[in-house]
């Protein structure tokens, strides 16, 4: 059963490469005191998994602007942490069924003890990641594991909407093309997306992307293996549309 933590790290990996200039690789790292100008945030998370998840990075990646040109480096590196947070949880209810929610969100120094160490490296360019890891499932009491599990709850009302049937779509990509060329098409004709052959597809539900991944065939048919997941409450979004 995946951990929060091997979530966060997907997360990160696919988040960081897709929002930072550069687009800058995560990997494994030794772990190495950081200097005095480190900087962090720290994720608290309640529900079935509980606990505290720390990260703590060099204090020289503020000199590079990673999030982007003019920005408050610091304050871009929170939001990007906080999206991580959120996308890892959304992850984790997708592998696991567990469900949680980040309470609380704080900006932080320095870390005690580390869990796993990471380098965010761009060119010839690497920053050193340190992360705390105290996320846990709660330990069943006696009584709970005596007594069936009760069946998981839904807001009032909400349950009324878990059987409608909405229209999910692959989108290959896009591409604007004037009046005039859409009018000349015509058999053999081939038009060229926006998008690397390579590139993950989109899973659109509404006019909400719901999750990417890449292409397979089942059965003859196409589908659609999934490697990334928005969070809950983003494809809860996408059945506005119903209304």
């Amino acid at each position: 059963m995946k951990t929060y933590l091997e979530c966060w790290i997907g997360a990160a990996t696919a988040l960081f490469s897709q929002a930072l200039a550069g687009e800058p690789e995560l990997v494994e790292g030794l772990p190495k005191p950081l200097a005095a100008d480190s900087f962090g945030f720290a994720a608290t998370l309640c529900g079935d998994q509980q606990g505290r998840f720390a990260v703590v990075l060099d204090g020289a990646i503020l000199e590079s602007p990673l999030v982007g040109e003019g920005m408050d480096q610091k304050a871009g590196w929170g939001e990007l942490l906080r999206e991580v947070a959120d996308s890892a949880v959304g992850e984790l209810l997708a592998q696991t069924g567990n469900k949680c929610r980040v309470e609380k969100f704080e900006e932080i120094s320095q870390e005690s003890k580390v869990s796993r160490a990471f380098q965010l490296q761009s060119g010839d360019r690497a920053w050193t990641i340190l992360v705390r890891d105290e996320v846990r499932a709660p330990q069943p009491t006696k009584a709970a594991e005596a007594a069936p599990a009760p069946p998981p709850a839904v807001s009032p009302g909400f349950e009324l909407l878990l059987d409608v049937e909405l229209e999910a779509a692959l989108r290959f990509g896009c591409r604007e093309m004037p009046l005039s060329e859409i009018l000349d098409l015509g058999p053999g004709d081939v038009v060229q997306l926006d998008r690397h052959v390579a590139d993950p597809v989109d899973l659109i539900v509404g006019d909400k992307i719901v999750a990417r991944g890449e292409v397979v065939v089942v059965n003859g048919n196409f589908g659609l293996r999934v490697t990334e997941v928005a969070t809950p409450r983003k494809r809860l979004e996408s059945i506005r549309c119903l209304f």
